[in-house]
């Protein structure tokens, strides 16, 4: 909205001081022509705006320009601008609006406690994209008007249409009556009722969303909190799942996260092989997803996806083994140049 992109020009040189129109088009993400037009507008409306021309010039606002926010304590202003680091939001598609409101707040906080908790605020950071390892944490891809459209749907009160793939089926709508949002880990997912059951469905999966014009039926209170916890115990135990402990190659790590439902522990190996404790939606589905990765993973348990993953290769090197080959042999090392060596 226009409204909203003045405020936030006037708050971007409130901060800045002086900026080009240039550099305030990158800002709000808008052409330099639609900053010249809003500068004008602002100049209409009696905010004292002015133009400084030459090299080193842009727009500027009289110094007197301000607002305070009075209130606030040190530790409270520097939490609200922590807070304001995490990804949260951009997994419910409120990241531009979370960055806008951070911008507001700071604007507005007295000039000593401004510099002194934006200073802090540096010192801290919260969920970094790579870890200590360099594996780099991956976000999921939302589309912003899927997610915009159950967000609404879910703050409004209303029964929502959602086109849903789920794990090895074929998109289909579903109407369900949302009951809230959670984000763990950069996952987005919706937790709703269907035909009187909770259902949990992960954002990333929701290829379409149509919020109803008639009202959920859900309780007027949640814990959405324990909603979360409970749901999560009734995922890990509940129906045909199977829980799978296993290493894997860290170049393959997300395309084995990719396929399983969910991962209930990560950890480092010694040798830089990463161990999970994963979630399938059954044993076919287990053999299937770690069947693909081949040498580059390894079952630890349970025992019998072992064997049945063993017994798979057997049989597959059987089919194709040549009829006039000699029994197979472990080839010894060359000890008179270098080798290579495969597997695990």
């Amino acid at each position: 909205m226009r409204a909203d992109r003045l405020v936030s020009l006037v708050l971007l040189l409130r901060r800045h001081g002086r900026m080009t129109a240039d550099a305030l088009a990158r800002e709000l993400e808008v052409s330099t022509r639609t900053v010249l037009r809003d500068i004008e507008a602002l100049s209409v409306a009696g905010v004292p705006v002015y133009a400084e021309r030459g090299r080193h010039g842009g727009f500027a606002l009289l110094p007197d320009f301000q607002t305070t926010l009075t209130g606030l304590n040190h530790d409270e202003a520097l939490a609200l601008l922590v807070a304001g680091s995490r990804r949260g939001a951009q997994v419910f598609g409120l990241g531009s609006a979370l960055a806008s409101a951070m911008l507001k707040v700071v604007d507005a906080l007295p000039e000593n406690l401004r510099d002194d908790a934006a200073g802090a605020a540096q010192r801290l950071l919260v969920d970094p994209e790579t870890d200590l390892l360099s594996r780099r944490v991956a976000p999921e891809e939302l589309s912003d008007a899927v997610v915009a459209e159950v967000r609404r749907a879910v703050l409004a009160g209303h029964r929502l249409r959602i086109r849903y793939e789920a794990v090895g089926q074929a998109p289909k709508w579903r109407t369900v009556d949302p009951i809230g949002l959670v984000t763990v880990r950069e996952q987005g997912y919706l937790l709703a009722r269907r035909a009187d059951e909770d259902r949990t469905y992960r954002l990333s999966r929701v290829l379409a969303a149509e919020e109803l014009d008639e009202p959920a039926r859900r309780p007027d209170t949640v814990d959405l909190d324990r909603a979360w916890q409970e749901r999560n115990a009734r995922f890990r135990t509940g129906g045909d799942k199977v829980a799978v402990l296993v290493r894997v190659k860290p170049s393959r790590r997300e395309h084995l996260v990719g396929t399983a439902l969910a991962v209930c522990a990560e950890e480092t190996d010694a040798d830089g092989w990463i161990r999970l404790n994963v979630i399938f939606q059954d044993s076919r589905h287990a053999e299937w997803a770690l069947w693909q990765h081949a040498v580059d993973a390894e079952v630890l348990a349970p025992q019998w996806l072992r064997t049945t993953l063993h017994e798979r290769a057997v049989t597959i090197a059987a089919r194709y083994a040549r009829p006039d080959a000699p029994p197979h042999r472990p080839a010894r090392p060359d000890r008179g140049r270098a080798g290579r060596q495969e597997g695990y």
